[in-house]
């Protein structure tokens, strides 16, 4: 081979390593699924209490367990329970969205399955399988079997701090370990 074909073969070769390199590179980063916003339309580490209370107070029956760091609220036709905590400012630090096995026999105003307070930002609902979650947002950091009130749960835990720190960086999600639905979803902006 002459030195002009050498030349040309070795910049081919360098082209082409960094062609698989950045595609290598690429995938790395879509494996990691999606990060989280907002959970119940509300977004942690931005929203403050004030406006919020004044939307869900019209919407949901507040809980009298309140303290000055935490309020929640409940739809005794559904069971399902909103939380948050707060921190001296009135930023809202952490939101909770659960189930419960038990509620009131009556006709909810607003189906749970369009209602924003009972979803991700990215569609997970109260209700979804477990699979569907690893669908979107990849496969979690870590998880495990978890018992809440005696009932059993398995728990997949997401960090977001690849994301950069503006945005909130641990969901946890609580699944029936029984049926595989999702019970539970935690999303707080301070890493915990």
């Amino acid at each position: 081979m002459n030195r002009a074909w050498m030349k040309f073969w070795l910049c081919a070769s360098l082209l082409a390593l960094t062609v698989s390199a950045g595609a290598v590179s690429q995938k790395q980063k879509g494996d990691q699924g999606k990060n989280e916003l907002t959970l119940a339309s509300i977004q942690p580490g931005r929203d403050k209490i004030v406006a919020v209370e004044k939307l869900l107070n019209d919407h949901l029956r507040p809980d009298d367990s309140e303290s000055a760091s935490g309020h929640s609220w409940s739809d005794p036709c559904s069971g399902r329970r909103l939380s948050l905590e707060v921190d001296r400012a009135g930023v809202i630090q952490t939101v909770t969205i659960s189930s419960a096995t038990t509620h009131e026999n009556c006709k909810s105003k607003v189906d749970p399955k369009k209602d924003p307070l009972w979803v991700t930002g990215q569609g997970i609902r109260l209700g979804d399988i477990s699979e569907h979650v690893v669908e979107v947002y990849g496969a979690p950091n870590s998880g495990g079997p978890s018992v809440k009130a005696g009932h059993e749960l398995e728990l997949m835990f997401y960090m977001f701090d690849w994301a950069g720190s503006n945005v909130p960086q641990v969901m946890e999600i609580s699944c029936d370990k029984e049926s595989g639905r999702v019970v539970e979803i935690m999303l707080a902006f301070p890493s915990l």
